[in-house]
């Protein structure tokens, strides 16, 4: 038995070059039929816009693309995974390390550290480019494909409900006493009936209301539409009601999600599945690591046994069983039935205990 936890430098490179390599081109296999099949669905609406051209629909793949990346690369590591173990068992590789003193373990060691790698750099992708991607294409989706103003530190179409009034801003920028409010309208309501209609391009907040200028008044029984300069509305609107009201976990950052977070539970807000979905963000890329775990009963016994497929088979069917976990505990946590440390976590080391188990039993 070596007393080494890797094998040789150069089997762990080898070992671990042979996985990126079957990791990354399971993902492009899958990354170009998924775009091409998903374009042909969004490119008659892209298309409809007037103006819309080539330009959009690359726009469009080019927003698409990290969001199926994200999606997808788990799987592609436990198909990659599978595939190295597979080709090192038919090869014999495997025999030919395990007789040499390694443990299954060692085995699986350069495997394990490469998906480490692999989650890190998932991490920071899904961090740094998928939430800007996803918070770009929501808000095109959102006007039709239409062209959007260059400003994306902004939230569009807004709704607010004071008393029995209504008021829809359809952009908000800043944040606390800096939030400014563009295209305002709120519609103003009595006994369940619409009683006027109050328009301004822009309102402020003054500290304890929304200061409206150059507001415009369409009074709905008379039909008349006059000028009313500035108004003053929303006396117990708080600027966290526009700036939080509709907070979308994938379009941020952890960063940005964990400020959010806090902003919420300052004004009492619930936050339970805002804070499963913070978790997620790190338990999901490591699904990574669990890959080889999971795979790795595709890796041993004897491949003219002819149980090869058989083992390979159940390694696909932990990961996807691990997959299905994940989701339904992230579905549990936006619920609020589960805890947001167990909505995020629980899948993951549930199946860690799973795959250590297998392993230990079959092969140690």
């Amino acid at each position: 038995m070596q007393t080494q936890f890797f094998p040789s430098r150069t089997m762990s490179i080898y070992m671990g070059r042979m996985f990126l390599v079957r990791s990354f081109a399971v993902l492009a296999a899958l990354v170009l039929v998924l775009q091409a099949l998903d374009l042909l669905g969004e490119s008659g609406k892209i298309l409809a816009q007037p103006g819309n051209g080539n330009a959009e629909l690359w726009t469009y793949v080019s927003l698409r693309v990290p969001q199926i990346i994200q999606r997808f690369l788990p799987f592609s590591v436990l198909l990659g995974t599978l595939i190295t173990l597979a080709t090192l068992n038919q090869n014999s590789e495997v025999i030919a390390m395990k007789s040499s003193g390694l443990s299954a373990h060692q085995v699986l060691a350069p495997l394990i550290l490469t998906s480490i790698i692999v989650a890190a750099i998932t991490f920071v992708f899904n961090d740094r480019i998928v939430t800007r991607a996803t918070s770009t294409l929501d808000r095109w989706q959102a006007v039709d494909y239409a062209p959007l103003p260059p400003d994306r530190a902004l939230q569009a179409n807004i709704w607010v409900r004071d008393g029995n009034n209504l008021i829809h801003a359809g952009q908000v920028r800043g944040r606390g006493a800096a939030t400014r409010l563009s295209d305002v309208t709120v519609y103003d309501r009595e006994n369940d009936a619409l009683r006027e209609i109050v328009k301004a391009p822009t309102a402020v907040y003054t500290g304890t209301a929304w200061r409206l200028d150059n507001a415009t008044r369409f009074d709905v029984p008379t039909g008349v539409n006059r000028p009313a300069g500035t108004v003053t509305i929303g006396k117990d609107i708080r600027p966290d009601q526009f700036t939080l009201s509709s907070v979308d976990p994938d379009g941020l950052s952890f960063v940005a999600l964990n400020s959010a977070i806090e902003d919420l539970d300052v004004a009492g807000r619930p936050t339970k599945s805002l804070k499963a979905n913070l978790w997620h963000k790190i338990a999901g890329p490591m699904s990574s690591i669990l890959m080889p775990l999971l795979g790795a009963v595709a890796a041993f016994g004897l491949a003219r046994s002819g149980r090869l497929f058989l083992r390979a088979v159940i390694g696909m069917a932990l990961g996807f069983a691990y997959f299905v976990a994940d989701n339904f505990g992230l579905a549990m946590g936006n619920l609020g039935a589960y805890p947001p440390f167990l909505a995020a976590w629980g899948p993951f080391l549930l199946f860690l205990l799973i795959g250590e188990t297998v392993l230990i039993r079959t092969e140690e």
